[in-house]
């Protein structure tokens, strides 16, 4: 379904997404993607990766540009390209994961992205603050005491997941199992898909359907102000069926999760790679918000994703079929030079900052509102009670992958005053 890739391209640039050195620092790969003419055929995905800004921002911004492979291949066509990938005799997995909000497009895309929208507006996010800043505060407590902290598993990992699941419904005490079926889930994304990563991916994506099923039923018995009796009534009124019930909850919560504990990692070991910046918003706290902004640019949690054009287009000064397959990596596009001044430096002031870290068009990132009031609270809680915060660890070690970019742990040194 796609053109063959141009004689030579493989033979003058490597891209090992998989490797040490890419995940310690993924930014020379990108430089040499962005310096390469054109895009660059990655043979392991079958995939055309855009890696400039402006290539990115066309690719997602065109409507002809979709997620599902539905409108341009025929079943027998998709099932080929599944078991090519090892994404099939994944029952569950494909239900509700591999057909979710995320990966559907034109009206079924619309309408379920309205039974929610709604609900992740500003203005009902702003709702939200009070009960956040006084779970933050609950949880900076409980550790002011401790002199060294890891602030990816004892901050960073009990926010998001916490408040998304309020907001959906998921009582507090279930919300750490939420997040290890949601990392078990989404790891299968990535480049790497053996046959054991992808058993760990379906016996949780089972776990966590069993689970909103009985959470579920508890809710049509007893309808709370939460998300899940609102997706209730909307299955009730036709909007939805019951197998795109589930797929939206596991969405929105798994959404909830890693990214955000991502970018909480890399934004606070930004701030400490460069304490100027750090003293800068210690002096001027109203900057937390161009601060949040700047975090998600630098190191984008979520810098790889895919489309798939429904008919021949033109990207990067060349034309591509029906049917290929691109790659838009954000965590390249958001450090070009030709679209950031001082593109590799962390500048939490900086303005504009137009940046694609939550995406772009039909799939613009709904969480984005609720991902940075959570950063909002927890920097500015964890600076203004703490006037020494210090890296412990100097080279942390990231995730491995194309599809995820954050600390797997980060231990800072922390003392109140």
């Amino acid at each position: 379904m796609t053109e063959a890739a141009p004689n030579g391209d493989a033979a003058n640039f490597t891209f090992a997404p998989l490797s040490p050195d890419f995940a310690r620092d993924p930014y020379p790969t990108y430089r040499a993607l962005r310096e390469k003419e054109g895009l660059h055929y990655f043979a392991d995905f079958d995939i055309w990766l855009a890696s400039r800004f402006e290539d990115v921002s066309a690719i997602v911004m065109d409507k002809r540009m979709v997620r599902s492979l539905e409108d341009i291949a025929t079943a027998e066509e998709i099932a080929s390209i599944q078991r090519a990938g090892n994404w099939h005799d994944m029952p569950n997995h494909s239900r509700f994961v591999q057909f979710s909000l995320l990966d559907s497009d034109g009206a079924v895309h619309d309408r379920l992205r309205r039974q929610v929208f709604k609900l992740f507006t500003p203005a009902m996010i702003a709702k939200l603050r009070d009960q956040i800043q006084a779970y933050v505060n609950r949880l900076i407590d409980s550790l002011a005491d401790r002199g060294q902290i890891d602030f990816v598993d004892d901050l960073a990992a009990h926010v998001p997941g916490h408040i998304i699941g309020r907001l959906l419904g998921v009582p507090d005490e279930d919300c750490p199992q939420l997040r290890i079926w949601s990392e078990n889930i989404v790891q299968f994304f990535d480049v790497d898909r053996s046959d054991e990563r992808k058993l760990i991916a379906e016996t949780n994506t089972t776990e966590f359907y069993e689970y909103l099923i009985t959470l579920k039923h508890e809710r049509e018995r007893s309808p709370k102000d939460d998300l899940i009796s609102v997706l209730i009534e909307a299955e009730r009124a036709g909007a939805m069926n019951a197998d795109e019930f589930i797929s939206t909850c596991m969405l929105i919560l798994m959404a909830g999760h890693g990214s955000t504990i991502d970018v909480l990692g890399s934004g606070m070991h930004a701030l400490l790679r460069f304490p100027e910046q750090m003293a800068r918003l210690r002096q001027d706290p109203a900057l937390i918000q161009t601060a949040v902004q700047e975090m998600f640019r630098y190191e984008s949690p979520l810098p790889f994703f895919h489309r798939h054009c429904i008919e021949e287009v033109d990207i990067g000064g060349r034309s591509f079929a029906r049917g290929t397959k691109f790659g838009v990596l954000y965590g390249a596009a958001n450090r070009d030079p030709k679209q950031f001044e001082n593109a590799d430096s962390f500048d939490i002031g900086r303005t504009p900052n137009r940046h694609l870290a939550f995406g772009g068009g039909v799939h613009f990132c709904l969480g984005n509102h609720l991902a940075r009031l959570d950063m909002d609270i927890i920097f500015s809680t964890l600076l203004r009670r703490f006037p020494k915060i210090e890296l412990v660890d100097e080279n942390p070690e990231y995730k491995r992958g194309l599809s995820v970019r954050g600390p797997k742990r980060l231990q800072i040194a922390i003392k109140a005053a």
